[in-house]
Order: C-alpha cells, then sequence, then structure tokens
C-alpha cells in the first residue's frame, strides 16, 4: 500500500508530528477545527499536527503545500478585520488524485483521531434506518472496490481494516458536521459499510471504535476577492488559502477518546457526556433561523444573512422563529434559549459577514428533517406556533419551483442545488400551485415525518403561506406572519 518518491517523503514527514487525520479540508474546518487544535498545541503542545485530506478538490490541496500548509484565517469583527495565522496543518493530500497516501496515513499508529467535514449527501447514510444506501454512487463504488475506496465510509473502513489486520489500535472517528447525533450516525453507517464486506470487521469496529458525537458552530462565508485582499494587507502575504469567518466560535464535544486528543478546552472547546442537548439547540435555533432566511431571502432577493436582518419585518420574523423553537426543547443547565437567540441575533447582523443565503438553501432535503421537521413534531400542541416552521417549508417550496420554472425575465431553468435535484425535477415537470406543490414535494419517499404528513394543521399552515409567496411575495409573506 506504500507510495514513493517525494510525496511518499512529505507525509512521514508530516506524520512524525501529526495526530489528526482529518477529512474536507473546506473553509469550515479551517476556521473550526484546525484553529481549535491550533490554541491546544499552543498552549499543552503536543503531536496533534493534522493531516488534511479532500476528497474532491485538488486546488486547495496544492494551495496549501506551496505554503507549508499555513493559512491566514480573517474574523471579521464590527469594528474591523483581524488576522490570524494557523498552522496546525502538516500537509495536505488529493485523495481524487489518488487515495493510497490517505490509506497510509490511516494506517500508521500516529494517526488517532480521524475527524470529518463534509457535505451531509457525502454521507450516503440514510438517517432513519441508520444504514447505508446502496445506491449512492459513492458507496456502490467503494462496495465494489474496498481497496480502491473513493467515499468517506470506503476510506474509514478500509483505513480501520488495515489497523485490524495489523493489531493497531483504532483511531477514533468524529464527524463535525451538522448531522443528528452524528456521532451515533457515522458508527451506524461505518459499521454497517463494513458488514457488508465482512461481518468480523463490523463487529470489531462496532466493539472498538469510538465516534463521540461533536456540536459544531461558527459561520464561514465563502472566500471573495476582499478575503484575499485583507489577507494581503494585514499580513503581507498573498495567501490563496486564506478564509473569513465570524468571531464567534463554539465546539461541544463528547470526551470519548480512547488514544488521546490535543487540550481542545485550550481554545474554548466544551467537553461533555452528552452533546445531544447543545446539538439540538444549535439545530434548531441557528440552523433553523438559517434556513427560514436563506429560504425566504432567496425568495425575497435579499442575497445576504445581514441584508435580511437589517430589515426590521425580517429581524421580528427570524426572532419570533427562535422563540418557537425554544419553546420545543427542555431546559438546558447553564442555557438561557433568549440570551442564546439575542447572541445569534447579534452574530447575524454583523455588517462585516457576507453569508450568502443561496449558500445557506443548498441541501434542503437534507437539512429541512432535523432543522424544520423535528421541531415543529415537538411543538406542545400550540398551533400558532407552527407558523414559522411552515413559512420556513413553504419558502422552500417556493425556491426550489422558482429554480425549475423561473418566473422573472433573464432567469434560466437550473435544477436545485439538492442531492434529490432529479426527483424534485420529475415532481415539478410543470409549475404546481400551492396545493399541488405541497402535495407533489410532501409527498417525497423518506422524508417527512408521519407526524407531520398526516397533520392537516400542518398541511393548512404550509399551504396557507405558499399561497401568499407566490402571489405577493415574500414582504408580504413576512409581514402577515409577524402580524399573526
Amino acid at each position: 500500500m506504500k507510495q514513493s518518491g517525494s510525496s511518499d517523503m512529505a507525509l512521514q514527514s508530516a506524520l512524525a508530528k501529526s495526530g489528526i487525520l482529518h477529512i474536507g479540508i473546506g473553509a469550515f474546518h479551517r476556521a473550526h477545527q484546525a484553529v481549535y487544535t491550533d490554541a491546544a498545541m499552543a498552549a499543552k503542545g503536543g503531536d496533534w499536527h493534522i493531516i488534511g485530506v479532500s476528497l474532491r478538490s485538488t486546488d486547495i490541496v496544492d494551495a496549501l503545500n506551496a505554503q507549508d500548509c499555513a493559512f491566514t484565517v480573517i474574523e471579521r469583527h464590527a469594528q474591523g478585520p483581524e488576522a490570524h495565522r494557523i498552522t496546525s496543518m502538516s500537509h495536505a493530500i488529493a485523495a481524487a488524485r489518488d487515495v493510497m497516501p490517505v490509506l497510509d496515513a490511516l494506517a500508521d499508529p500516529a494517526i488517532r483521531i480521524v475527524t470529518i467535514t463534509v457535505t451531509e449527501k457525502a454521507y450516503g447514510i440514510d438517517r432513519q434506518s441508520g444504514k447505508i444506501q446502496n445506491d449512492h454512487p459513492a458507496i456502490r463504488h467503494d462496495l465494489e472496490n474496498p481497496d480502491r475506496p473513493s467515499g468517506l465510509l470506503g476510506i474509514l473502513v478500509a483505513g480501520l481494516k488495515s489497523r485490524k489486520d495489523a493489531g493497531i489500535a483504532p483511531f477514533t472517528v468524529v464527524s463535525c458536521d451538522n448531522l443528528p447525533a452524528n456521532g451515533k450516525l457515522l458508527r451506524s453507517g461505518v459499521t454497517d459499510f463494513a458488514r457488508q464486506i465482512d461481518p468480523a470487521l463490523g463487529d470489531w469496529i462496532s466493539e472498538n471504535v469510538s465516534f463521540p458525537s461533536t456540536m459544531v458552530d461558527r459561520i464561514t462565508p465563502a472566500s471573495t476577492a476582499a478575503t484575499y485582499a485583507d489577507a494581503k494587507a494585514l499580513t503581507g502575504m498573498d495567501d490563496p488559502a486564506a478564509i473569513e469567518t465570524e468571531p464567534f466560535s463554539q465546539w461541544v464535544i463528547e470526551d470519548d477518546f480512547p488514544n488521546g486528543r490535543p487540550a481542545w478546552e485550550e481554545g474554548g472547546a466544551i467537553l461533555v457526556e452528552d452533546v445531544d442537548p447543545y446539538e439540538g439547540m444549535k439545530l434548531r435555533m441557528l440552523n433553523g433561523s438559517h434556513s427560514l432566511i436563506a429560504y425566504v431571502g432567496q425568495l425575497g432577493r435579499y442575497r445576504y444573512v445581514r441584508d435580511a436582518m437589517a430589515n426590521d419585518n425580517f429581524a421580528s420574523l427570524v426572532a419570533q422563529h427562535m422563540e418557537n423553537s425554544a419553546a420545543t426543547m427542555p431546559p438546558l443547565a447553564g442555557i438561557d434559549f433568549a440570551q442564546y437567540g439575542a447572541e445569534l441575533t447579534e452574530r447575524f447582523r454583523n455588517p462585516e459577514i457576507a453569508h450568502e443565503t443561496r449558500q445557506i438553501a443548498m441541501d434542503g432535503t437534507e437539512k429541512l428533517p432535523q432543522r424544520i421537521f423535528a421541531p415543529a413534531c415537538d411543538l406542545p400542541g400550540d398551533r400558532e406556533r407552527l407558523g414559522t416552521f411552515a413559512l420556513c417549508f413553504a419558502a422552500w417550496l417556493a425556491f426550489v419551483q422558482k429554480q425549475i420554472h423561473p418566473t422573472e425575465p433573464g432567469e434560466t431553468s437550473r435544477l436545485p442545488d439538492d442531492p434529490r435535484a432529479g426527483e424534485i425535477k420529475e415532481l415539478l415537470d410543470i409549475p404546481q400551485g400551492a396545493e399541488g406543490l405541497y402535495d407533489r414535494l410532501a409527498n417525497l419517499p423518506g422524508w417527512m415525518p408521519t407526524q407531520l404528513h398526516d397533520n392537516p394543521h400542518w398541511r393548512k399552515a404550509v399551504i396557507s403561506r405558499l399561497s401568499t409567496l407566490l402571489s405577493h411575495g415574500a414582504d408580504a409573506a413576512i409581514a402577515d406572519e409577524i402580524a399573526q
């Protein structure tokens, strides 16, 4: 499995000081886990540098390796930008070019932790059953080619198999994605994938590998020309890997690391026994509000979150949704939901953060179940509180139809950026009115919980708001909602 040449030398040099392999070295990882690890090593030391893996992109790998994997993080404060140089990454690998260096690193006992930030759709795990989706392209490929995997689960299982075969302790696997109970879901998917290749391997993983759940939070917009210009101005260096983010950052981690971990608490991470309550708060209040802003905002031509929050009616709508979301949760020790909502509002209003609603609006069929459907199911019998959840879903329905059947001059038809885009397009072969649009997309298989699907009040609430969106637009729907 070993490589040769200069790339092998670079990897071996990196392994000498690394303890973490991270899959998905996009902007969020570099603004979040890489920053915490940088702070941990600065405070407590340790051979915890990160070997970064990109599953698809090669450009970011080349950019990072060309500058010894150091990069700039620009924090957008209201009083101006602040630059931080992060040096916790030791080497980057483009798996799309050659997956073998990734497997070599995973087989090395130096790697004790594997962290992950990939899109929700990259997992290939069914949320309800926890089993793998055998028709997922990467899953299908990797089941047929377990020694040359290309997808997340195939790579993880190949790496764990090499550890088992060599008698080396397994690495801890840490999902840092916005998935409910991400550790439990990943454990289920990895073991199911392994059992389909080798039942004994699946059993070994189930018995020996730790999958702590986490909750992550930091708004990280896409880098722009302004990002690179500010990096140059503040550091004196050209940095094509520079990223920008907000000052706020949060990481809650279940403390289950049999082979050790960096002192992430030195960077402000919270280590707990159970992350679920914190995750629920964040998914429902922050991410759910983001989805509401994204879909209503896209319909109303609000390009950035800050633009939406600058509109008093829109800001009132978001505050109402946060209050409704808080009503779905039991009390959480040490947390004041009203104060948390006020902090979120301040973050959303930050004029220095250019967070595009279009970016947040991606992958709605993956995000809406935990952000909107789950809390709507948990409402305490108060139909009035159902309104903002119904509006968010209605806005998604109008949003995807508008992409397929544009209504403005100069707009062109396109598929929604969604893993179920093909199914959506087939169902929306012709433009639909509010009832037809709801009935077609609410019946996507295995998606909307039965509790909502069979609730006539939910259907009525969504269709009413969808009618307003289709006939009168986003601002009218916002005004109607806050007036109720």
